[in-house]
């Protein structure tokens, strides 16, 4: 496991560099996030450990970052005030694009996969918007009416992109749809919708409706999407049966889920990032045959779709926020950050027992 030490600053967010094997972004606030500066950091990973190679300091907070698609220098962040901006790790100090279109405070942003040309955000002010970094205004806004905490491209295609809010709700949106009154929106699912049952089973019981504070595509299966919020549990879905619920269903974080992410590698697997101070590795149970150990069981989580927990990394000692994966080397290396001050990475494997 290697460290990096953000002194005096908070990671919000980690990303690993989608060219450079070597290389990984942190963002990070002052004072928790809550009031003062915000700091980007570009760190490189080497055989003696993680190294500072620069930082971009900003006069808000840091909520989110995503790499640029088309150049290898360029890195979009969110910021408390509302504003996002674009900087190229080859200049010094300034950002070389900025936008002021929010009204709130930005928590997400995240890059199109497929076309590259476009990247999204989300904000507290109840609004997705999607941007071209060679514009200066945005291309399309899509309300959500909520505190939205989290908004993503699908990976699968280029104008397909989802959300999640305070309200409970994952919102899918196409932007090939005419956007008439309902702005693009094709789906909107209630996260806490009762998960369908097997034969034989009492149907259980409807959760109440929670904040959603992440999600994200599953990068093998395009109609795959997961999500977890507040109530810390992670429920996976399936688009093409909206009205069914979730397709499984993870309990056992102690406190709410800030962060998952499917793998690259593996179709079944994903990390999430808790208030618990813990990482977890989960499998959905697609891969394992799960589904038919729980039918003469209660009703658990396996019943409920199948999955469970493979292991756990609980090195952080504050807060997780930011999780990622790298695309890159020896499958199953990954990186978090906290408000512990604090960069790991590490290996998904070793905490699996593999």
């Amino acid at each position: 496991m290697l460290e990096y030490r953000t002194q005096g600053f908070n990671g919000y967010a980690v990303k690993y560099s989608p060219f450079l094997d070597s290389r990984i972004a942190v963002a990070s606030s002052a004072n928790f996030g809550l009031v003062g500066n915000g700091r980007l950091y570009i760190l490189g990973l080497t055989p003696e450990g993680i190294v500072f190679e620069k930082w971009f300091d900003t006069q808000d907070s840091l909520y989110d970052l995503s790499w640029s698609e088309v150049h290898e220098n360029q890195v979009v962040v969110a910021a408390g005030d509302g504003s996002i901006k674009l900087f190229d790790i080859a200049l010094d100090e300034f950002p070389v694009q900025s936008w002021q279109e929010h009204k709130r405070e930005v928590f997400a942003v995240h890059w199109n996969f497929v076309a590259k040309d476009t990247f999204c955000s989300s904000s507290w002010d109840g609004a997705v918007k999607v941007w071209s970094p060679h514009r200066t205004d945005s291309l399309v806004t899509l309300p959500t009416h909520s505190c939205t905490y989290s908004a993503s491209f699908s990976p699968h295609s280029p104008t397909i992109l989802s959300s999640v809010s305070s309200d409970s709700n994952l919102r899918i949106f196409d932007l090939r749809t005419p956007a008439s009154a309902s702005n693009h929106l094709t789906l909107s699912i209630p996260l806490h919708s009762s998960p369908s049952t097997q034969p034989g089973l009492a149907p259980p019981r409807r959760s109440p409706p929670f904040e959603a504070l992440t999600h994200d595509w599953n990068k093998y299966r395009e109609t795959v999407v997961a999500a977890a919020g507040v109530d810390s549990i992670i429920r996976t879905f399936d688009i093409r049966s909206p009205n069914h619920g979730p397709v499984a269903f993870l309990p056992g974080h102690d406190y709410a889920v800030r962060r998952i992410a499917w793998s690259p590698h593996l179709s079944d697997v994903l990390l999430s990032a808790s208030y618990d101070m813990t990482c977890r590795a989960w499998t959905d149970g697609s891969a394992m045959g799960l589904r038919n150990e729980g039918a003469g069981q209660m009703l658990d989580q396996l019943a409920l779709g199948g999955g469970k927990e493979l292991g756990r990394m609980a090195r952080h000692t504050e807060f997780v926020i930011g999780l990622d994966w790298c695309l890159f080397g020896s499958e199953g290396w990954c990186a978090s950050c906290g408000w512990d001050e604090r960069l790991l990475v590490w290996d998904v494997k070793a905490i699996m027992g593999l």
